[in-house]
């Protein structure tokens, strides 16, 4: 296949369109405007609907109602939009109502700037709205898996009846890197037999996330959380560079992860056994896979643009089984490899940042 040089956001939105979306519906704002941009011109080219909302809040209800008609449908924002968005994000986990929601990332907290920022992590894993819920939520390294990962999350919204997260950063919505697309879908033809599609030959269908009745209300939680446990059995994505010698292991995602693939090479370089290990899904977070690695003689380097969200996750991981430090950077800025390569020498020096270092 022939490869093109692709803008991270733009070869989103075109892997959307290839993947079937059939409609988008967002608002603008740094650094993620390139996607509603692209959707803007390209999908009504393509049988598509484009529609700027009002809002955000907007935005995500016409995802809901587009949603429930069984329609592939995405919205893409920034950390603040994001935020705006939360409840809507609720009521489709709750709907059960499978769509894509794109987190293009900026630095906060408040409007921040529009630099890149990893401070929406605890938001998009732990459910960043009310109630008892959870999104899927993937997380690219590069303007390739920006692509790939936008069609596995329709997939995904599709197979699971949820909400699936893309989480990007400012970074990777900006770069551009040759990208292998995957052949455009012909229309799709699922068998939804819950969406709302008019009702001829049966009772019509109703999504409606309101319950008043505790005991229905209680039933249908608990059979959403058994839903969310299987996930986590069968979802679970993560990628090892390096791990079979290593002793030290650095632990990152998104752009923190390219920084600490340098930074790997770079201690490899001076005889060093580092290694890396990317989540690539952070709901469900890879427990187990982390777990496996953890053991007295080995230790742990989480690297995030964020105070230590994802730190909380492979703490509980390793389950105190192996030390774990940390470092990071904030207010958009980026940790280069010559900064992670200094901390790890302090590591092996037995002066590293610990446990408790943020």
């Amino acid at each position: 296949m022939t490869k093109t040089l692709i803008r991270g956001n733009e070869a989103l939105a075109e892997a959307a369109i290839r993947a079937g979306c059939k409609a988008f519906f967002g608002y603008p704002i740094t650094p993620q405007n390139e996607i509603p941009d692209y959707m803007a011109y390209h999908l009504p080219l393509r049988g598509g609907v484009y529609l700027q909302a009002e809002s955000e809040v907007s935005a995500i209800n016409m995802v809901y109602g587009a949603a429930g008609t069984g329609t592939r449908v995405m919205t893409s924002s920034s950390s603040p939009g994001i935020s705006l968005k939360q409840e809507g994000i609720s009521y489709l986990a709750a709907g059960e109502l499978p769509c894509v929601i794109v987190n293009v990332m900026r630095c906060g907290p408040g409007l921040g700037g529009i630099h890149p920022g990893q401070g929406d992590y605890f938001q998009a894993v732990k459910g960043g709205g009310h109630g008892d819920y959870r999104l899927l939520v993937l997380a690219p390294g590069s303007v390739q898996e920006m692509a790939d990962l936008t069609t596995l999350a329709f997939d995904l919204a599709d197979k699971w009846r949820n909400p699936v997260l893309i989480l990007s950063d400012g970074i990777l919505g900006q770069m551009m890197e040759p990208v292998e697309f995957s052949p455009e879908e012909g229309p799709l033809a699922m068998d939804k037999p819950w969406a709302t599609t008019g009702a001829v030959n049966r009772k019509p269908n109703v999504i409606n996330t309101l319950d008043i009745v505790p005991e229905s209300l209680e039933k249908k939680n608990y059979a959403l959380l058994a839903k969310y446990e299987r996930i986590k059995r069968e979802e679970i994505r993560w990628e090892e560079k390096k791990i079979s010698d290593a002793d030290l292991i650095l632990v990152a995602y998104g752009t923190s992860a390219r920084v600490a693939r340098s930074a790997m090479d770079l201690a490899r370089g001076k005889g060093l056994k580092v290694g890396l290990f990317r989540p690539i899904s952070l709901f469900p977070f890879p427990y187990p896979q982390l777990k496996r690695l953890a053991c007295r003689k080995r230790q742990f380097l989480v690297i995030e643009m964020s105070g230590g969200q994802m730190l909380e996750d492979v703490r509980l991981a390793v389950e105190g089984r192996s030390k774990v430090h940390f470092t990071n950077r904030l207010g958009g800025m980026v940790p280069t490899p010559q900064d992670v390569l200094e901390t790890i020498l302090k590591i092996r020096e037995g002066g590293g940042p610990g446990e408790n270092s943020f």
